[in-house]
């Protein structure tokens, strides 16, 4: 059998800096910036549309720091079946001496059918190796992150725009106030809204969630629960509960964590493709990966079980839904410390 002659690649995004919206597949493309979140979903976007362009994409991640001579030219090389390849390569701020050199020679001649996506967090290494990149017209995408509530209240517009949902402007401003300090935590709001809040969402909505702007987020108690800091999970709701946050959403927040957990729990696979098949962000993927070392089946069962108890409690099965959510929180927590 002759092997696939391959192609350079097709994929040409406007060169110059673009929206982390706006990544796509290109032989090279910059991330640059300390945002892991944003960076996190240009890398989606980029690994999606390789995908469904070439489906059977191989994906390998480069770590740069602990680079070696020749690797970048021996996994670039064009594979006996023609099979594209996304070269995911990490950790750019603290690079080898043998990656600078090796990437600098490789601008000048990328491989065929493969993409290459560079990611700086920032700092001064490989200034001469991003400077390359960009004489070169790549597409360079900004992952700074973003200091004004403006940039955030866009994020969160764009963010349900994309999901074909309605947010009034009042409820941008509320959601920002409330989970604005985090961008990955704005994010899982607006996603936990959108799951779970039927219709327009609104500034009531919000606050019924959220409870304003208060230093303990459901987000934070659920964190903290699943971390198996107890103690810290319980003084965090207390003071939720305090500052007029509602048990409704501390649950909901609770839940939403226990169920990626109980999702991944007993999957194998890349973040990528398991992210794809459940609905999920690969960062969330990770995330409960992480969350669910912490967990042995009949923990996560137990967890499971006193999630549904309470949530029946807090919307009206029982007396004292504070005490529910405190049973649920500090449950989850002592079955995640292995307790």
């Amino acid at each position: 059998m002759n092997p696939a002659v391959p192609k350079k690649s097709s994929a040409k995004p406007a060169a110059g800096t673009v929206s982390w919206r706006q990544a796509a597949p290109a032989p090279v493309v910059l991330l640059t910036g300390p945002e892991e979140y944003l960076a996190g979903r240009a890398m989606e976007n980029i690994r999606l549309q390789q995908r469904s362009q070439a489906p059977d994409t191989e994906v390998i991640r480069v770590d740069a720091a602990a680079y070696t001579a020749g690797e970048l030219t021996l996994i670039a090389s064009p594979s006996l079946f023609g099979e594209a390849k996304l070269i995911e390569a990490s950790n750019l701020a603290h690079m080898s001496e043998e990656f600078l050199i090796d990437t600098l020679a490789y601008l000048r001649d990328p491989a065929p059918d493969t993409v290459l996506v560079l990611h700086h967090s920032g700092g001064n290494r490989g200034k001469k190796l991003l400077d390359a990149v960009k004489a070169a017209k790549s597409p360079v995408i900004d992952c700074q992150p973003f200091k004004k509530d403006a940039d955030k209240a866009d994020f969160v517009t764009q963010e349900f725009r994309t999901a074909k949902r309605r947010i009034d402007a009042g409820a941008v401003r509320a959601l920002v106030s409330a989970v604005g300090s985090s961008l990955s935590e704005l994010a899982a709001a607006c996603q936990q809204l959108i799951n779970d809040a039927p219709g327009e969402i609104t500034e009531e909505t919000v606050e019924k969630y959220y409870g304003g702007r208060v230093e303990a987020t459901a987000f934070k108690v659920a964190d903290a629960a699943l971390a198996g800091r107890a103690g810290a999970a319980l003084s965090m709701l207390r003071h939720a509960l305090a500052t007029g946050v509602d048990p409704v959403p501390l649950v909901a927040a609770l839940a939403m964590k226990v169920r990626g957990v109980a999702r991944v729990a007993d999957l194998r696979g890349s973040s990528a493709s398991l992210a794809k098949d459940l609905g999920m962000a690969p960062w969330q993927v990770d995330q409960a990966r992480r969350d669910a070392q912490r967990f042995s089946s009949e923990s996560l069962i137990r967890a499971v079980q006193v999630l549904a108890e309470a949530d029946a409690q807090v919307k009206g099965a029982g007396r004292d839904p504070v005490y529910a959510v405190e049973r649920a929180v500090t449950v989850i927590a002592l079955a995640a410390s292995g307790r």
